[in-house]
C-alpha cells in the first residue's frame, strides 16, 4: 500500500478488518518487494499468503522458480461454494499442442483436488508417483532437462501408480 494507494490501501484495510475477526491466527504484513526477498531467503516464515491478484502472480512466479519453474508449481482457489484447481502457468499458448509442456503442475493440482474431495489415499498415490518419476529422471521433459514428451511424462506416472 505503500506506492498504489487505493488498490493495496484498500486491500489492507480488508484484510486487517478480517485479521481482528481471528485473533488467534498470526497475520503479518509485508509490502510485495520484501516479501520476494523473503520467500527466497527464508520461505519456511511462511504458511499462506493472502494478497490481490497482481502481487500474487508475482509472488506465485517467484515461488515456482524456486522450486523449479512454472511446470512444477499448481495452484488452487478455494471458496466456499465453489474449488478451482490448475497450473499456475495456466494453458501455455506458446507450446500448446506441441506435446512439450510439463504436465507435473497439473497433476499435482488434480491432486490438490483429490485432498480437497477428501480423496487423500488417491492424493498421496498420485503425489507418490509423481515423485518417483522426477526422481528416476528417465522421462522428463524439457524444462527439466530432459528430451520426453508431455505424453512420455504423463505415461511414467502412470506406470508408476499403484
Amino acid at each position: 500500500a505503500n506506492i498504489m494507494k487505493t488498490t493495496s490501501g484498500l486491500f489492507l484495510k480488508v484484510a486487517r478488518e478480517v485479521a481482528a475477526q481471528y485473533p488467534d491466527v498470526a497475520c503479518n504484513e509485508m509490502i510485495v518487494d520484501n516479501a520476494c526477498m523473503q520467500l527466497v531467503m527464508n520461505p519456511h516464515q511462511f504458511d499462506v499468503i493472502v494478497t490481490t491478484n497482481l502481487f500474487g502472480d508475482i509472488l506465485s512466479d517467484l515461488c515456482a522458480g524456486l522450486v523449479g519453474g512454472l511446470g512444477l508449481a499448481p495452484g488452487a482457489n478455494i471458496g466456499t461454494d465453489a474449488a478451482i484447481f490448475e497450473a499456475v502457468h495456466g494453458s501455455a499458448p506458446d507450446i500448446a499442442g506441441k506435446g512439450i509442456a510439463n504436465p507435473t503442475a497439473l497433476m499435482l493440482a488434480a491432486a490438490m483436488m483429490l485432498d480437497h474431495l477428501g480423496e487423500l489415499d488417491a492424493a498421496t498415490r498420485l503425489r507418490t508417483a509423481i515423485t518417483a518419476t522426477l526422481e528416476a529422471k528417465d522421462r522428463l521433459t524439457g524444462d527439466l532437462g530432459g528430451s520426453a514428451s508431455t505424453q512420455d511424462f504423463t505415461d511414467a506416472v502412470v506406470s508408476r501408480l499403484s
